[in-house]
């Protein structure tokens, strides 16, 4: 990964920070949710995004992983453990996947509802062990 790009994507996570929790929010003004973070993100490293609305407060039927998957600056890790920082995660609380944090180092960034805003903070054991999917931005050489 160039350091030039990995410094982009966590500078564009971490402005997030702070920013009030909206569902399908996608202004750093106004509120922001978790695949907002992630859209700001590819955003902001010059990615033109596809952006899904009118999803529920629980994405269901594999909303979420459809629109991961539909990304064209998004590539699937096929193995959780090679994640690297910058990486986009996709994480289940209960049943389906329904939340999406960007790793830094050993910290997750995320608008987290329960909370109210955008956090970062350590991923702990029990964080990652909700993680079932890593996808990374297109041009981020490992």
């Amino acid at each position: 990964m160039t350091a030039t790009l990995l410094a982009e994507i966590l500078a564009a996570a971490r402005q997030c920070v702070g920013v009030p929790f909206r569902h399908q929010g996608r202004s750093l003004e106004t509120g922001i949710d978790c695949a907002g973070v992630a859209l700001h993100v590819a955003a902001a490293i010059g990615w033109r995004p596809i952006d899904h609305e009118g999803y529920g407060r629980t994405p269901a039927n594999g909303q979420l992983e459809a629109m991961l998957e539909a990304q064209p600056c998004l590539e699937r890790i096929a193995n959780i453990e090679d994640r690297q920082t910058g990486d986009l995660l996709l994480i289940r609380f209960a049943g389906e996947p329904q939340h999406l944090a960007v790793l830094a180092g050993e910290n997750i960034i995320h608008a987290y509802a329960s909370i109210g805003r955008c956090v970062e903070h350590r991923m702990d054991l029990a964080w990652a062990r909700r993680i079932v999917r890593v996808y990374r931005f297109v041009g981020v050489i490992t």
